[in-house]
C-alpha cells in the first residue's frame, strides 16, 4: 500500500474523461490513502445491517478510543484500501445485526463503497472485498467488561 496517490489521465484508455479531471495542464490532484479509507468505512455505515466495521480488537480499541475525552473511533477502522494512480481496492471487515441476509448486505455495501469513492475521489474502484467477521445478536450489549461488575 501507499501512502499517496497521484492521478494521471491515462491517454486514449477509456475512462480518461474521469481521470482528466484529476490531472490536467494546470497540475494534478493526489488523494491520500487514509481519504480512501475514511471515505469507505463512513459508506459502509451508512448501509442498513451494518453494526460495525474491523475485527474483535480493532472493535475493542475502538470502544477504548471513545471513551477518552476529545478522541472519537476512526472512520478507516476495518478498513484497508490500495490506491493506484487511477484506481482503488477495497477490504472490509464487517460485523452485521443478526436477521439480516448477509450475501444481500454485502453486496449493498460493496456498490454504497464504489459509489462513494468514484463520486467523490475520481478512482475506479476495482474491488471490494468483504470479510464478515461477526454477526451481533439482538441481546448483545457493547458494554464494557467494568460496567458489568457490581
Amino acid at each position: 500500500m501507499t501512502s499517496a496517490s497521484t492521478v494521471h489521465a491515462p491517454s486514449g484508455e477509456a475512462g480518461g474523461a474521469r481521470a482528466s479531471a484529476l490531472a490536467s495542464a494546470q497540475g494534478a490532484t493526489t488523494i491520500a490513502d487514509t481519504v480512501v479509507r475514511k471515505i469507505a468505512g463512513l459508506a459502509a455505515h451508512e448501509v442498513p445491517g451494518v453494526f460495525s466495521l474491523g475485527g474483535g480488537t480493532a472493535r475493542a480499541l475502538g470502544a477504548i478510543r471513545e471513551r477518552i475525552p476529545g478522541a472519537a473511533a476512526s472512520a478507516g477502522q476495518g478498513v484497508s484500501v490500495e490506491v493506484g494512480d487511477t484506481q482503488a481496492a477495497v477490504d472490509l471487515q464487517v460485523l452485521v445485526h443478526y436477521g439480516y441476509a448477509i450475501a444481500d448486505l454485502a453486496n449493498a455495501v460493496r456498490a454504497n463503497v464504489i459509489t462513494a469513492i468514484e463520486q467523490m475521489t475520481g478512482l475506479q474502484v476495482v474491488e471490494v472485498n468483504i470479510s464478515v467477521t461477526d454477526v451481533h445478536l439482538p441481546d448483545e450489549e457493547s458494554t464494557p467488561a467494568q460496567d458489568r461488575v457490581t
